[in-house]
Formats: C-alpha cells, sequence, structure tokens
C-alpha cells in the first residue's frame, strides 16, 4: 500500500465513523482518528493500519459514550441538590 492510498483509506474510515456515530461532532472524529493513526507513523508494514485506526477509533468513541451519560447524570444530581 502506498502513501496515498494509505491517507484515502483513513479519509474513508473518518467518513465510515461519522455516519455511523452521528452524536458525535465529526471534528472530534476526525482528530480522533488522525491522532491514532499519527501512533503508527513510525510502522514498517503499512498494509493493516487503516484497519488497527479505525478499530482503535471505534473503541476510543463508544467508551466515550458510555462515559458521557454517567457524567451528565451527576451533573445533573448537583445541579438539583443546588437548588
Amino acid at each position: 500500500m502506498t502513501g496515498d492510498e494509505e491517507l484515502l483509506h483513513v479519509e474513508r474510515v473518518i467518513t465510515r465513523l461519522i455516519s455511523r456515530y452521528p452524536a458525535v461532532p465529526p471534528p472530534e472524529i476526525e482528530n480522533r482518528v488522525r491522532t491514532i493513526h499519527q501512533r503508527f507513523a513510525g510502522c514498517r508494514i503499512r498494509d493493516f493500519v487503516p484497519l488497527l485506526v479505525e478499530k482503535a477509533a471505534r473503541q476510543e468513541i463508544s467508551d466515550r459514550r458510555i462515559v458521557i451519560p454517567i457524567m451528565d447524570e451527576r451533573s445533573a444530581s448537583l445541579n438539583s441538590l443546588e437548588l
């Protein structure tokens, strides 16, 4: 896989994840994917990098979706106590 092909695959990963997680702001998804992609910069074998990037990004986004409602509930509880 050439560098250009890899970048094209990463762009497709971003597009797929934006469609899969409509509640997450697209710039956040793009930032996460690009950050994860940078972690693989030193890898010599590049063929599976886009797949690994997508898997890691899905995991991070899924973890984020679980944490936010818990934080929101706590915030709501604290706000009701202050009233």
